[in-house]
């Protein structure tokens, strides 16, 4: 039976965890398909036809599913989900918001942020934080995953020539509505795709110090910024910076983590960068054991040489 993703985009392109989730989906069968839901989102639809490894699209398109509201979007994977053994979404917000809906419809159980799959009925998922991995197995006659994006390569944007089809929308429910959404703009790379994140923890000791020592940093080598939770909640960094078990999960190419001791809740969120570099002023902080690169100095000294260096 064909494999049935849930896209994720803003009606004009597909955004980067779809493509990683096409990627898991292909390790389960090669007959993918990807649900697009939107309102005018008829472009997201070509762009995901364009996909490597994606068979067929199912388009649904209505006002009333402009805003993807998780109530409106489960609905209509409800409506198209018959005849498939597996629907999978990215772990993200999006994610995570829609897909208990839907196993709770059918009836089934969740398998939250896999990441390995063994066969149909076999995956691999984090647990304690990532310091244990839980090989889980289910009989359900459909399997609802959601896919840590981090554990599997993006799929090419190009070189896909499935076709397109038109599937009815569902009507959207009485029950909500969009009222209103207030967007932070940056001109930063996003977070989760960022090839260099700069992080800071609670060791800057205040939101100026915060800015004031990471910000020259980024900007010079055109990375995102994250934070730590205790960062984030002394009010240093905005909450869609933090990295960590109950914040974002990253996986850069470079991620430099300044004035972070190391928790094991931020390591949850970014152990699967290819280079860590870890600056600290205690010998004895947890992430010196995790970094590639370390450097035992006082933040306020070593960033401005190295911004002074780059």
């Amino acid at each position: 039976m064909p494999i049935l993703v849930i896209a994720e985009h803003d009606n004009a392109s597909i955004q980067g965890p779809t493509l990683n989730t096409v990627t898991a989906g292909g390790r389960i069968d090669s007959n993918v398909h990807v649900l697009v839901v939107g309102q005018s989102a008829g472009q997201a639809a070509r762009a995901a036809a364009q996909i490597t490894g994606v068979a067929k699209v199912l388009h649904a398109d209505a006002a009333g599913l402009g805003e993807s509201l998780a109530e409106n979007v489960a609905a209509q994977v409800l409506a198209v989900a018959a005849g498939y053994s597996h629907i999978l979404f990215p772990a993200t917000a999006y994610g995570k918001n829609v897909a208990p809906r839907v196993a709770a419809k059918l009836d089934v159980a969740q398998i939250s942020d896999i990441t390995k799959v063994i066969d149909a009925e076999t995956f691999e998922r984090p647990i304690y934080a990532g310091n244990a991995i839980a090989t889980v197995q289910t009989s359900d006659s459909v399997k609802v995953l959601t896919v840590r994006t981090t554990a599997f390569d993006a799929a090419p944007e190009t070189g896909g020539g499935a076709v397109v089809e038109m599937v009815a929308a569902v009507a959207p429910s009485p029950r909500c509505s969009f009222v209103g959404c207030e967007m932070t703009k940056s001109d930063r790379p996003e977070l989760t795709a960022a090839k260099i994140v700069v992080s800071g923890g609670r060791a800057l000791s205040s939101k100026e110090k915060f800015d004031a020592v990471l910000t020259p940093l980024a900007d010079i080598l055109g990375a995102a910024m994250g934070a730590s939770r205790a960062a984030v909640d002394a009010g240093y960094a905005p909450n869609d910076w933090q990295v960590g078990q109950t914040g974002k999960i990253v996986a850069p190419q470079l991620y430099i983590a300044v004035g972070i001791s190391g928790a094991i809740q931020h390591l949850a969120g970014m152990k699967d960068a290819r280079v860590i570099v870890a600056i600290n002023k205690d010998p004895e902080a947890p992430i010196f054991q995790i970094a590639d690169y370390s450097l035992h100095a006082d933040l306020f000294a070593a960033v401005p040489e190295l911004v002074n260096a780059l």
